[in-house]
């Protein structure tokens, strides 16, 4: 059976240099998610923290789901795109646990070297700076 839509030739005179590669393996997303959601229910419910750590998590990664979404439609129309920066931005305020699972389910975004290498730069600013709320949270929690 053909494939019903030809893939995009990975460089093109109107997109010279475009940095496409091999994805990373799907696996790699689905461990790193299912790890992190371990380890902060763990600190949640151990340290009690605050009921809007998970609220702000869970709001930036539909947001974050929605913006990709949105984003891989216009790709596909060739109209207007979201930018890399702000797919970025939502990762880094909370959303990647979202971003990964849309980078998977409309698999956008999974391809381009230099947004996939400042997309884990953003989760692990992202996780560093929960670990440090963590840190300095914990003595007051813990009463």
């Amino acid at each position: 059976m053909p494939n019903p839509r030809p893939r995009a030739p990975l460089a093109t005179p109107e997109r010279p240099g475009r940095d496409l590669s091999k994805p990373l393996p799907a696996a790699l997303s689905w461990i790193t998610l299912l790890a992190f959601v371990a380890a902060f229910a763990g600190a949640y419910f151990v340290l009690e923290l605050a009921w809007w750590v998970p609220a702000l998590y869970g709001a930036a990664s539909i947001v974050a789901f929605a913006a990709y979404g949105i984003d891989k439609a216009a790709a596909r129309r060739e109209s207007n795109r979201i930018s890399e920066q702000t797919l970025l931005i939502l990762g880094l305020i909370g959303g990647w646990p979202g971003a990964l699972v849309a980078q998977q389910a409309f698999r956008h975004k999974t391809r381009k070297r230099s947004f996939r290498r400042a997309f884990w730069g953003t989760v692990g600013v992202n996780i560093l700076a929960l670990a440090a709320y963590v840190y300095l949270a914990a003595p007051a929690l813990g009463g």
